[in-house]
């Protein structure tokens, strides 16, 4: 190996077995986190007015800016949770669950029957048991969760220092910080085009979600409690790949259960459908913004989920972008043009 090959080489080691970790150690939601405040930083410092805010200053601006945004962010959810805790009647979801089981009991064989509650009192008592029976993993998975925060918020807080930090050309550097200084600018540019793609997603799963409680469900006769909200919700969610689709489909079965268990099942059928057309449009539109087609998008998903659950899945896009990114900058992958011949002239 070559010195000058020998820093490149093991910037590429160190960027892609920092990845390993971070997959293998649910700090994927930390270091996308991270990315997406420096990026939201230094994009909006990049666009603030010169001649309101010096260039200097643009990034302590930028920062307070998102400081700001975030706090009335947080006000808005507690309120918007506040409102939907006092208008939902959660209270009608276990007589509705009992009348599905009901039905469910018409058409199910004998030896199934057996499995199923009686009746919303044998139901109650069903879930207390499960709940007493689990609640040791119940409580591992509430540490887990509040340790996922505190990283969500670390990664973030580095995100916002970094972004603060002038970097100088990388051949400013010394060969491996130089060479794992680009890995990173490639990496966050990665990152950048996958948001942008995902917010695009994100409307159109927001546009077909809004038709059906807004349009189709109310053509029906049926009205379902918070729809506005929900597909504010939907937005929302919607910038996490796959996950945020996952957590709005939840919240609206759910609330869809508490009105009837047709309208339910309604809901469940066109959100699997919505669900399943996410991946065809992360890999669409995704795929387009990095070069990518649609099929390389959809391996490279299904790969990441089989390999690493859930933080495969969300990271396989971001993950896919960067080392397409690599091989198109190295000469590796791409359509070579040769030279027009004479005789076609």
């Amino acid at each position: 190996m070559t010195p000058s090959r020998g820093p490149e080489a093991s910037s590429h080691a160190l960027i892609w077995a920092a990845s390993l970790l971070i997959l293998t150690h649910q700090l994927t939601a930390a270091a996308l986190a991270g990315f997406f405040v420096h990026g939201l930083i230094t994009r909006t410092a990049a666009n603030l007015p010169p001649r309101l805010v010096k260039r200097e200053r643009a990034r302590p601006v930028a920062l307070a800016v998102a400081l700001l945004g975030s706090l009335a962010g947080v006000i808005l959810l507690g309120r918007w949770i506040y409102h939907f805790a006092s208008d939902i009647n959660l209270t009608q979801v276990l007589p509705q669950m009992a009348e599905v089981i009901d039905r469910l009991r018409l058409n199910l064989p004998a030896f199934v029957l057996v499995y199923l509650p009686t009746s919303p009192e044998t139901l109650k008592l069903a879930l207390a048991s499960a709940l007493k029976t689990h609640g040791e993993a119940l409580s591992r998975h509430g540490l887990e969760s509040v340790a996922g925060s505190v990283h969500l918020i670390w990664g973030m807080v580095i995100g916002a220092i970094l972004s603060q930090i002038r970097f100088a050309t990388p051949a400013s550097y010394r060969p491996l910080a130089a060479a794992l200084l680009q890995r990173m600018e490639r990496l966050a540019t990665a990152f950048g085009k996958v948001v942008f793609a995902q917010v695009r997603i994100s409307l159109v799963n927001t546009l077909l979600t809004a038709t059906y409680l807004l349009l189709i469900l109310p053509l029906a006769g049926v009205h379902l409690p918070l729809a506005k909200t929900l597909v504010l919700l939907t937005f929302c969610a919607g910038l996490l790949p796959v996950l945020g689709n996952l957590i709005s489909n939840v919240v609206i079965v759910v609330i869809s259960l508490g009105v009837s268990p047709e309208v339910a099942a309604a809901s469940l059928a066109f959100l699997v459908l919505v669900h399943k057309l996410e991946y065809f449009l992360n890999a669409r539109i995704i795929g387009h913004s990095i070069s990518a087609s649609i099929w390389e998008m959809l391996l490279a998903m299904i790969v990441m989920e089989s390999l690493f659950g859930l933080s495969g899945l969300v990271a396989a896009p971001v993950l896919y972008a960067y080392l397409k990114r690599e091989l198109l900058a190295a000469g590796l992958v791409g359509e070579v043009v040769s030279p027009q011949d004479p005789t076609d002239a």
